[in-house]
C-alpha cells in the first residue's frame, strides 16, 4: 500500500513516542483536500469535515488552516470546534434524535442547525419561527454504503425524515413559517459508486420546488479509500463532472443557483492514520500462529465492529520471509484484527503498523478492561509532535466517586 510516512520515521516515532500509538501526517490530510478542492474548482461547493471521524483539537486547528468548514454531530463537537477556531458560519451540526434542548444549545451558539425529526423541527418551528435559518435532513430510501451498519439512507435506517412524509414537512414550514435554507442527505460511507450521490440529487430535484428559500443542497459524505492493493476510491473528479451537470439541468426554482455541501471525514484523516502497536506474544497452535499485541478492540474497534481490512505490516523486519499470521489483541474477548494474515517474519518486540487509521480509530477507542488509551502524534513538516498524551493509572480514576465502606 503506498504510504506518507517512510518505515524509519514510524520506527523513530514510536522509539521515542512508545506504543500503542496513534500517528497522523498532517500533508497527507492536506492532499486529500486538495484533490477535492480542485475537483469541484467550477463549482460552488463547501466542504465540512465530518469530524466525529477524529475530533483531536489539533486536527481540528490544522483542518481549519488548510481552509475545510467542519460538521459535528453533538454540540460538544460543536464546542470543540469552536476552541479549535471555526467560526459559527463554519459550522454545521446535524442533530440526530436529540434532545430538542441540544438544539437549542447549538443555536445559542449561532452555528447552522441540521434537524432530522418531524418532531425537533416541529419545536424548532415555534420557538424560532423564520427568525433562524435551518436544514432538514432527509431520508432517499437509497441502499448504499460498505456494509450495513454505515449504511444510512435506506428505507430502514433511523436518519432523517422519509421522502414519503415531505407533505407533513411543508405542512410543518407554513404552519410555522420555517425558513428552510437547506435539504441534506447522507446515504453512508464507503460508497464507491458515483451514481449513488446522482440517485441522491434526483430525489432531492424532486422536492426543491416545495421550498421558496434554499440556499444549498448537502450532499453528505461516504466517499470510499482504499484499504487494500486493488481497492478503487471515489472517483472525484467524475464525481464532480456529474454533479455540476445535474445541478446545471436543473436550475433552482427560484433562479438562484444552489450551493452544494460536502461532508467527508474518513476521506480525509483516514490515509493520513497509522497505528503503531508492539508485538507482546507469539503463540504457535496446530493451524495458527498468533500474534498478539499490546492494543485490542478497545484502541481500534473497526476490524471486530465492522468487519474492516486494514493494511498491517511489520515495519521491524520487511525483508523477512513471509508466513501466516493472526494478529490479534490483549482484550480478554475475542480481539482479532487480522486473520490468516501474509506478514514477514513476526518476533516479540517488532512493531506492527496499521495502515488507514486516521478515522473512527482513537476516536472510538474506550477503557475497556481499565486499559490507558493510547498517544497520539501529529507529524508536520516532518516534525512529530505530541497532541495527546497516554493515559496513566490516575486517568482511570477520574470522575469517578470514591465511597468509604
Amino acid at each position: 500500500m503506498p504510504q506518507s510516512l517512510s518505515h524509519s520515521a514510524l520506527i523513530d516515532i514510536a522509539n521515542t513516542f512508545g506504543t500503542p500509538l496513534y500517528v497522523y501526517h498532517a500533508e497527507k490530510i492536506k492532499s486529500q483536500y486538495e484533490k477535492l478542492v480542485n475537483a469541484f474548482s467550477n463549482s460552488d461547493v463547501v466542504f465540512f469535515y465530518a469530524c466525529k471521524a477524529l475530533t483531536n483539537v489539533n486536527v481540528l486547528r490544522y483542518v481549519r488552516s488548510i481552509g475545510a468548514s467542519v460538521d459535528c454531530s453533538s454540540v460538544n463537537e460543536v464546542k470543540l470546534a469552536m476552541h479549535a477556531g471555526f467560526t459559527p458560519t463554519n459550522i454545521l451540526y446535524t442533530s440526530n434524535g436529540i434532545s430538542f434542548e441540544e438544539i437549542e444549545e447549538a443555536a445559542s451558539l449561532g452555528v447552522n442547525i441540521n434537524i432530522d425529526s418531524l418532531s425537533n423541527l416541529e419545536k424548532f418551528g415555534r420557538k424560532y419561527g423564520h427568525s433562524y435559518p435551518v436544514s432538514v435532513r432527509l431520508r432517499p430510501n437509497i441502499m448504499a454504503g460498505g456494509h450495513l451498519k454505515i449504511s444510512t439512507g435506506h428505507d430502514k435506517s433511523k436518519f432523517g425524515i422519509p421522502v414519503e412524509q415531505v407533505g407533513d414537512l411543508v405542512t410543518l414550514v407554513k404552519e410555522h413559517n420555517l425558513f428552510i435554507r437547506g435539504l441534506h442527505i447522507h446515504t453512508g460511507s464507503e460508497i464507491k459508486d458515483v451514481d449513488v450521490f446522482l440517485k441522491g440529487i434526483e430525489v432531492l430535484f424532486e422536492i426543491t420546488p416545495m421550498f421558496n428559500e434554499l440556499e444549498f443542497i448537502d450532499l453528505g459524505g461516504g466517499f470510499k479509500v482504499p484499504y487494500k492493493e486493488g481497492d478503487e476510491e471515489t472517483d472525484i473528479n467524475l464525481l464532480a463532472t456529474k454533479v455540476a451537470e445535474a445541478f446545471a439541468s436543473h436550475p433552482n426554482p427560484n433562479n438562484r443557483p444552489l450551493q452544494i455541501w460536502f461532508e467527508p471525514g474518513k476521506y480525509l484523516v483516514s490515509q493520513a492514520g497509522y497505528f503503531i502497536t508492539k508485538v507482546n506474544v507469539i503463540k504457535q497452535t496446530g493451524s495458527t500462529i498468533f500474534a498478539s499485541v499490546n492494543s485490542g478492540f478497545n484502541h481500534l474497534i473497526r476490524p471486530m465492529f465492522y468487519d474492516s481490512y486494514h493494511h498491517i505490516e511489520n515495519i521491524s523486519n520487511l525483508g523477512g520471509a513471509l508466513k501466516k499470521y493472526s494478529v490479534v489483541g490483549n482484550i480478554c474477548e475475542t480481539d482479532s484484527f487480522a486473520w490468516d494474515r501474509n506478514l514477514n517474519e513476526v518476533s516479540e518486540g517488532d512493531y506492527l503498523v496499521f495502515y488507514n487509521a486516521g478515522a473512527y480509530g482513537f476516536e472510538m477507542s474506550s477503557n475497556y478492561n481499565s486499559r490507558f488509551k493510547p498517544a497520539e502524534v501529529l507529524v508536520k513538516d516532518g516534525v512529530p509532535h505530541l497532541i495527546r498524551q497516554r493515559e496513566e493509572f490516575n486517568d482511570l480514576l477520574r470522575n469517578q466517586v470514591e465511597l468509604s465502606f
